[in-house]
């Protein structure tokens, strides 16, 4: 999968394939990350890429023209790779919730674009004339849209195949299904008078099945119930989260 970000700040963005899970899979040809500055498009002999907002008002705005020309410059990277047609995806406060499932969904895509915004936002006509999707990663305001960039970038990464070490990882985190995750142990099997359950000590793999799940359910009534309303259980779901829930 090939990544083209469109950013004032390229060195944020390269430092997220120099280190852990992504940097593997920059190292195994699984995706490429690259950084383009629209300050390098831009037409006058400033290199101005932003300007005062028509009707007045605080901050300066991102121009149009040479995101543009960074976004041709993108697209027509990606048809070089191969990759026809690619989704424009704009970060940002106003956008969509970003989802597991959206985030699944980009990952099977074989290119992707992304604009990161800068002072008070880009030229609306820029969004209306190329962006497919706008997505937003919480109801705060950051100074660019280049850390949500590399949130999502991470998530979608994670999901290509070959990423993980193991092919188990990403399906068993958390949002995966609707639920939150369950709560791991490792050693000392005792610390601090605190003990790890019984039950994952037991080798009886459909006892800890069972748990992990019920836990899944139990997290997630008490820490996000408006996300276990959404789901609609299963027999087995409803029994364990009732258990649970009656201790």
């Amino acid at each position: 999968m090939i990544f083209k970000i469109i950013s004032l700040f390229p060195e944020l963005i390269s430092g997220l394939s120099s280190c852990g899970v992504i940097a593997r899979a920059v190292e195994r040809n699984l995706c490429a990350l690259d950084a383009l500055n629209p300050r390098d498009f831009t037409v006058d002999n400033y290199r101005r890429i932003d300007d005062k907002t028509f009707g007045g008002g605080p901050g300066m705005v991102m121009k149009i023209e040479p995101l543009e020309l960074a976004l041709a410059a993108a697209k027509a990277a990606l048809l070089q790779s191969g990759v026809v047609k690619s989704q424009v995806v704009y970060m940002s406060p106003q956008g969509q919730p970003l989802s597991q499932q959206l985030v699944n969904q980009l990952s099977l895509e074989p290119g992707l674009i992304v604009v990161c915004g800068r002072y008070e936002g880009v030229d609306e006509r820029f969004i209306e004339r190329n962006v497919d999707v706008e997505l937003s990663i919480g109801d705060f305001v950051v100074s660019g849209g280049e850390l949500p960039a590399m949130l999502m970038l991470d998530g979608i990464i994670r999901q290509i195949p070959g990423v993980l070490n193991s092919s188990g990882s990403a399906v068993d985190e958390s949002f995966m299904d609707g639920l939150l995750d369950y709560p791991h142990y490792t050693h000392p099997r005792e610390y601090c008078g605190m003990s790890v359950p019984e039950v994952l000590l037991s080798g009886n793999h459909e006892q800890i099945r069972r748990w992990r799940l019920q836990q899944r359910l139990l997290r997630t009534q008490l820490r996000r119930p408006e996300l276990l309303n959404k789901l609609k259980l299963n027999p087995e779901q409803s029994r364990l989260l009732k258990e649970v829930m009656n201790k």
